[in-house]
């Protein structure tokens, strides 16, 4: 399958099946990458996350530049606290601007976001963990997530499809989801006690996502269990993407926790379901 990220500006990659096809609709989204911003070593350049010990000015300017390379001013923009859990929730233009110059004051308790109002940017902070994109043309209705393997595990991806069936009255057929730039099995070594979570949501009959290594470790594939979950909650596998990016392999472009040893920046992953053309921002 095609990769659905593509860069096309030094601060981050668009998400291109989001990025065109929508006739009632303009969708944008994508991540940014490491380059382009003011932070020093080592969180160098465009570290977007404010609670890595970053200089909090510097996070600001780069949360700026990003949103101006985007096109949506960052006042416009809703960040959540993100605890590793699965907890969401529906955000409007009442929320703009939480969390974008104040960790504090953003989405306290939730991993994922979604709204159906237009100009509303929905963002997450990653450094190895994979970003969800949730889309329903038919409806006007985005959201992310942020799944470690502690959400992923939590099944944030089923929680966020049932919100949308069951609140907001979507079929599950007209749910695209694009799986972000995450780390890889290759570089993704965990131990029994995470396996052992990742068993207990991997249904019978269904590939493990995971290789046994001699010593006792195993490599984990997050985004094949996210992919797995997706599925059987009824997501068709032609409306999943995913991205073969791997955040500790490409550490030229992206912030890796684990390669990195826990110093270094975050990436933010955004979406926004923008007016149609000839609309006026609010």
């Amino acid at each position: 399958m095609e990769e659905p990220f593509l860069r096309t500006i030094k601060t981050h990659f668009n998400i291109v099946p989001f990025s065109s096809g929508y006739s009632e609709s303009s969708i944008i989204a994508g991540i940014s990458t490491r380059y382009g911003g003011v932070s020093l070593d080592p969180y160098d350049t465009l570290n977007l996350g404010l609670h890595v010990n970053d200089d909090s000015e510097c996070v600001v300017e780069n949360r700026h530049r990003l949103a101006t390379d985007v096109g949506i001013p960052l006042e416009r923009w809703v960040f959540a606290e993100q605890v590793h859990s699965s907890s969401i929730q529906k955000v409007t233009t009442d929320d703009c601007a939480k969390g974008s110059e104040s960790y504090e004051t953003g989405i306290m308790g939730v991993d994922g976001l979604y709204t159906n109002e237009s100009n509303v940017v929905l963002s997450a902070a990653f450094a190895d963990c994979v970003p969800l994109f949730f889309s329903s043309k038919q409806h006007s209705i985005v959201g992310i997530a942020h799944a470690g393997w502690k959400g992923s595990v939590l099944q944030i991806a089923e929680k966020m499809v049932n919100l949308w069936v069951q609140n907001e009255c979507i079929r599950v057929e007209d749910i695209e989801v694009v799986i972000g730039p995450s780390i890889q099995s290759c570089c993704y070594e965990v131990d029994d006690r995470v396996i052992n979570e990742v068993n207990k949501v991997v249904n019978k009959g269904e590939p493990t996502p995971y290789t046994f290594n001699h010593d006792g470790s195993y490599q984990l594939n997050l985004q094949q269990l996210n992919k797995q979950i997706l599925i059987r909650n009824g997501i068709s596998p032609e409306n999943i993407r995913q991205s073969s990016h791997c955040t500790s392999c490409q550490v030229d472009d992206y912030f890796s926790h684990r390669k990195e040893n826990g110093k270094t920046g975050r990436m933010l992953g955004f979406i926004v379901n923008c007016e149609q053309e000839g609309e006026s921002a609010s």
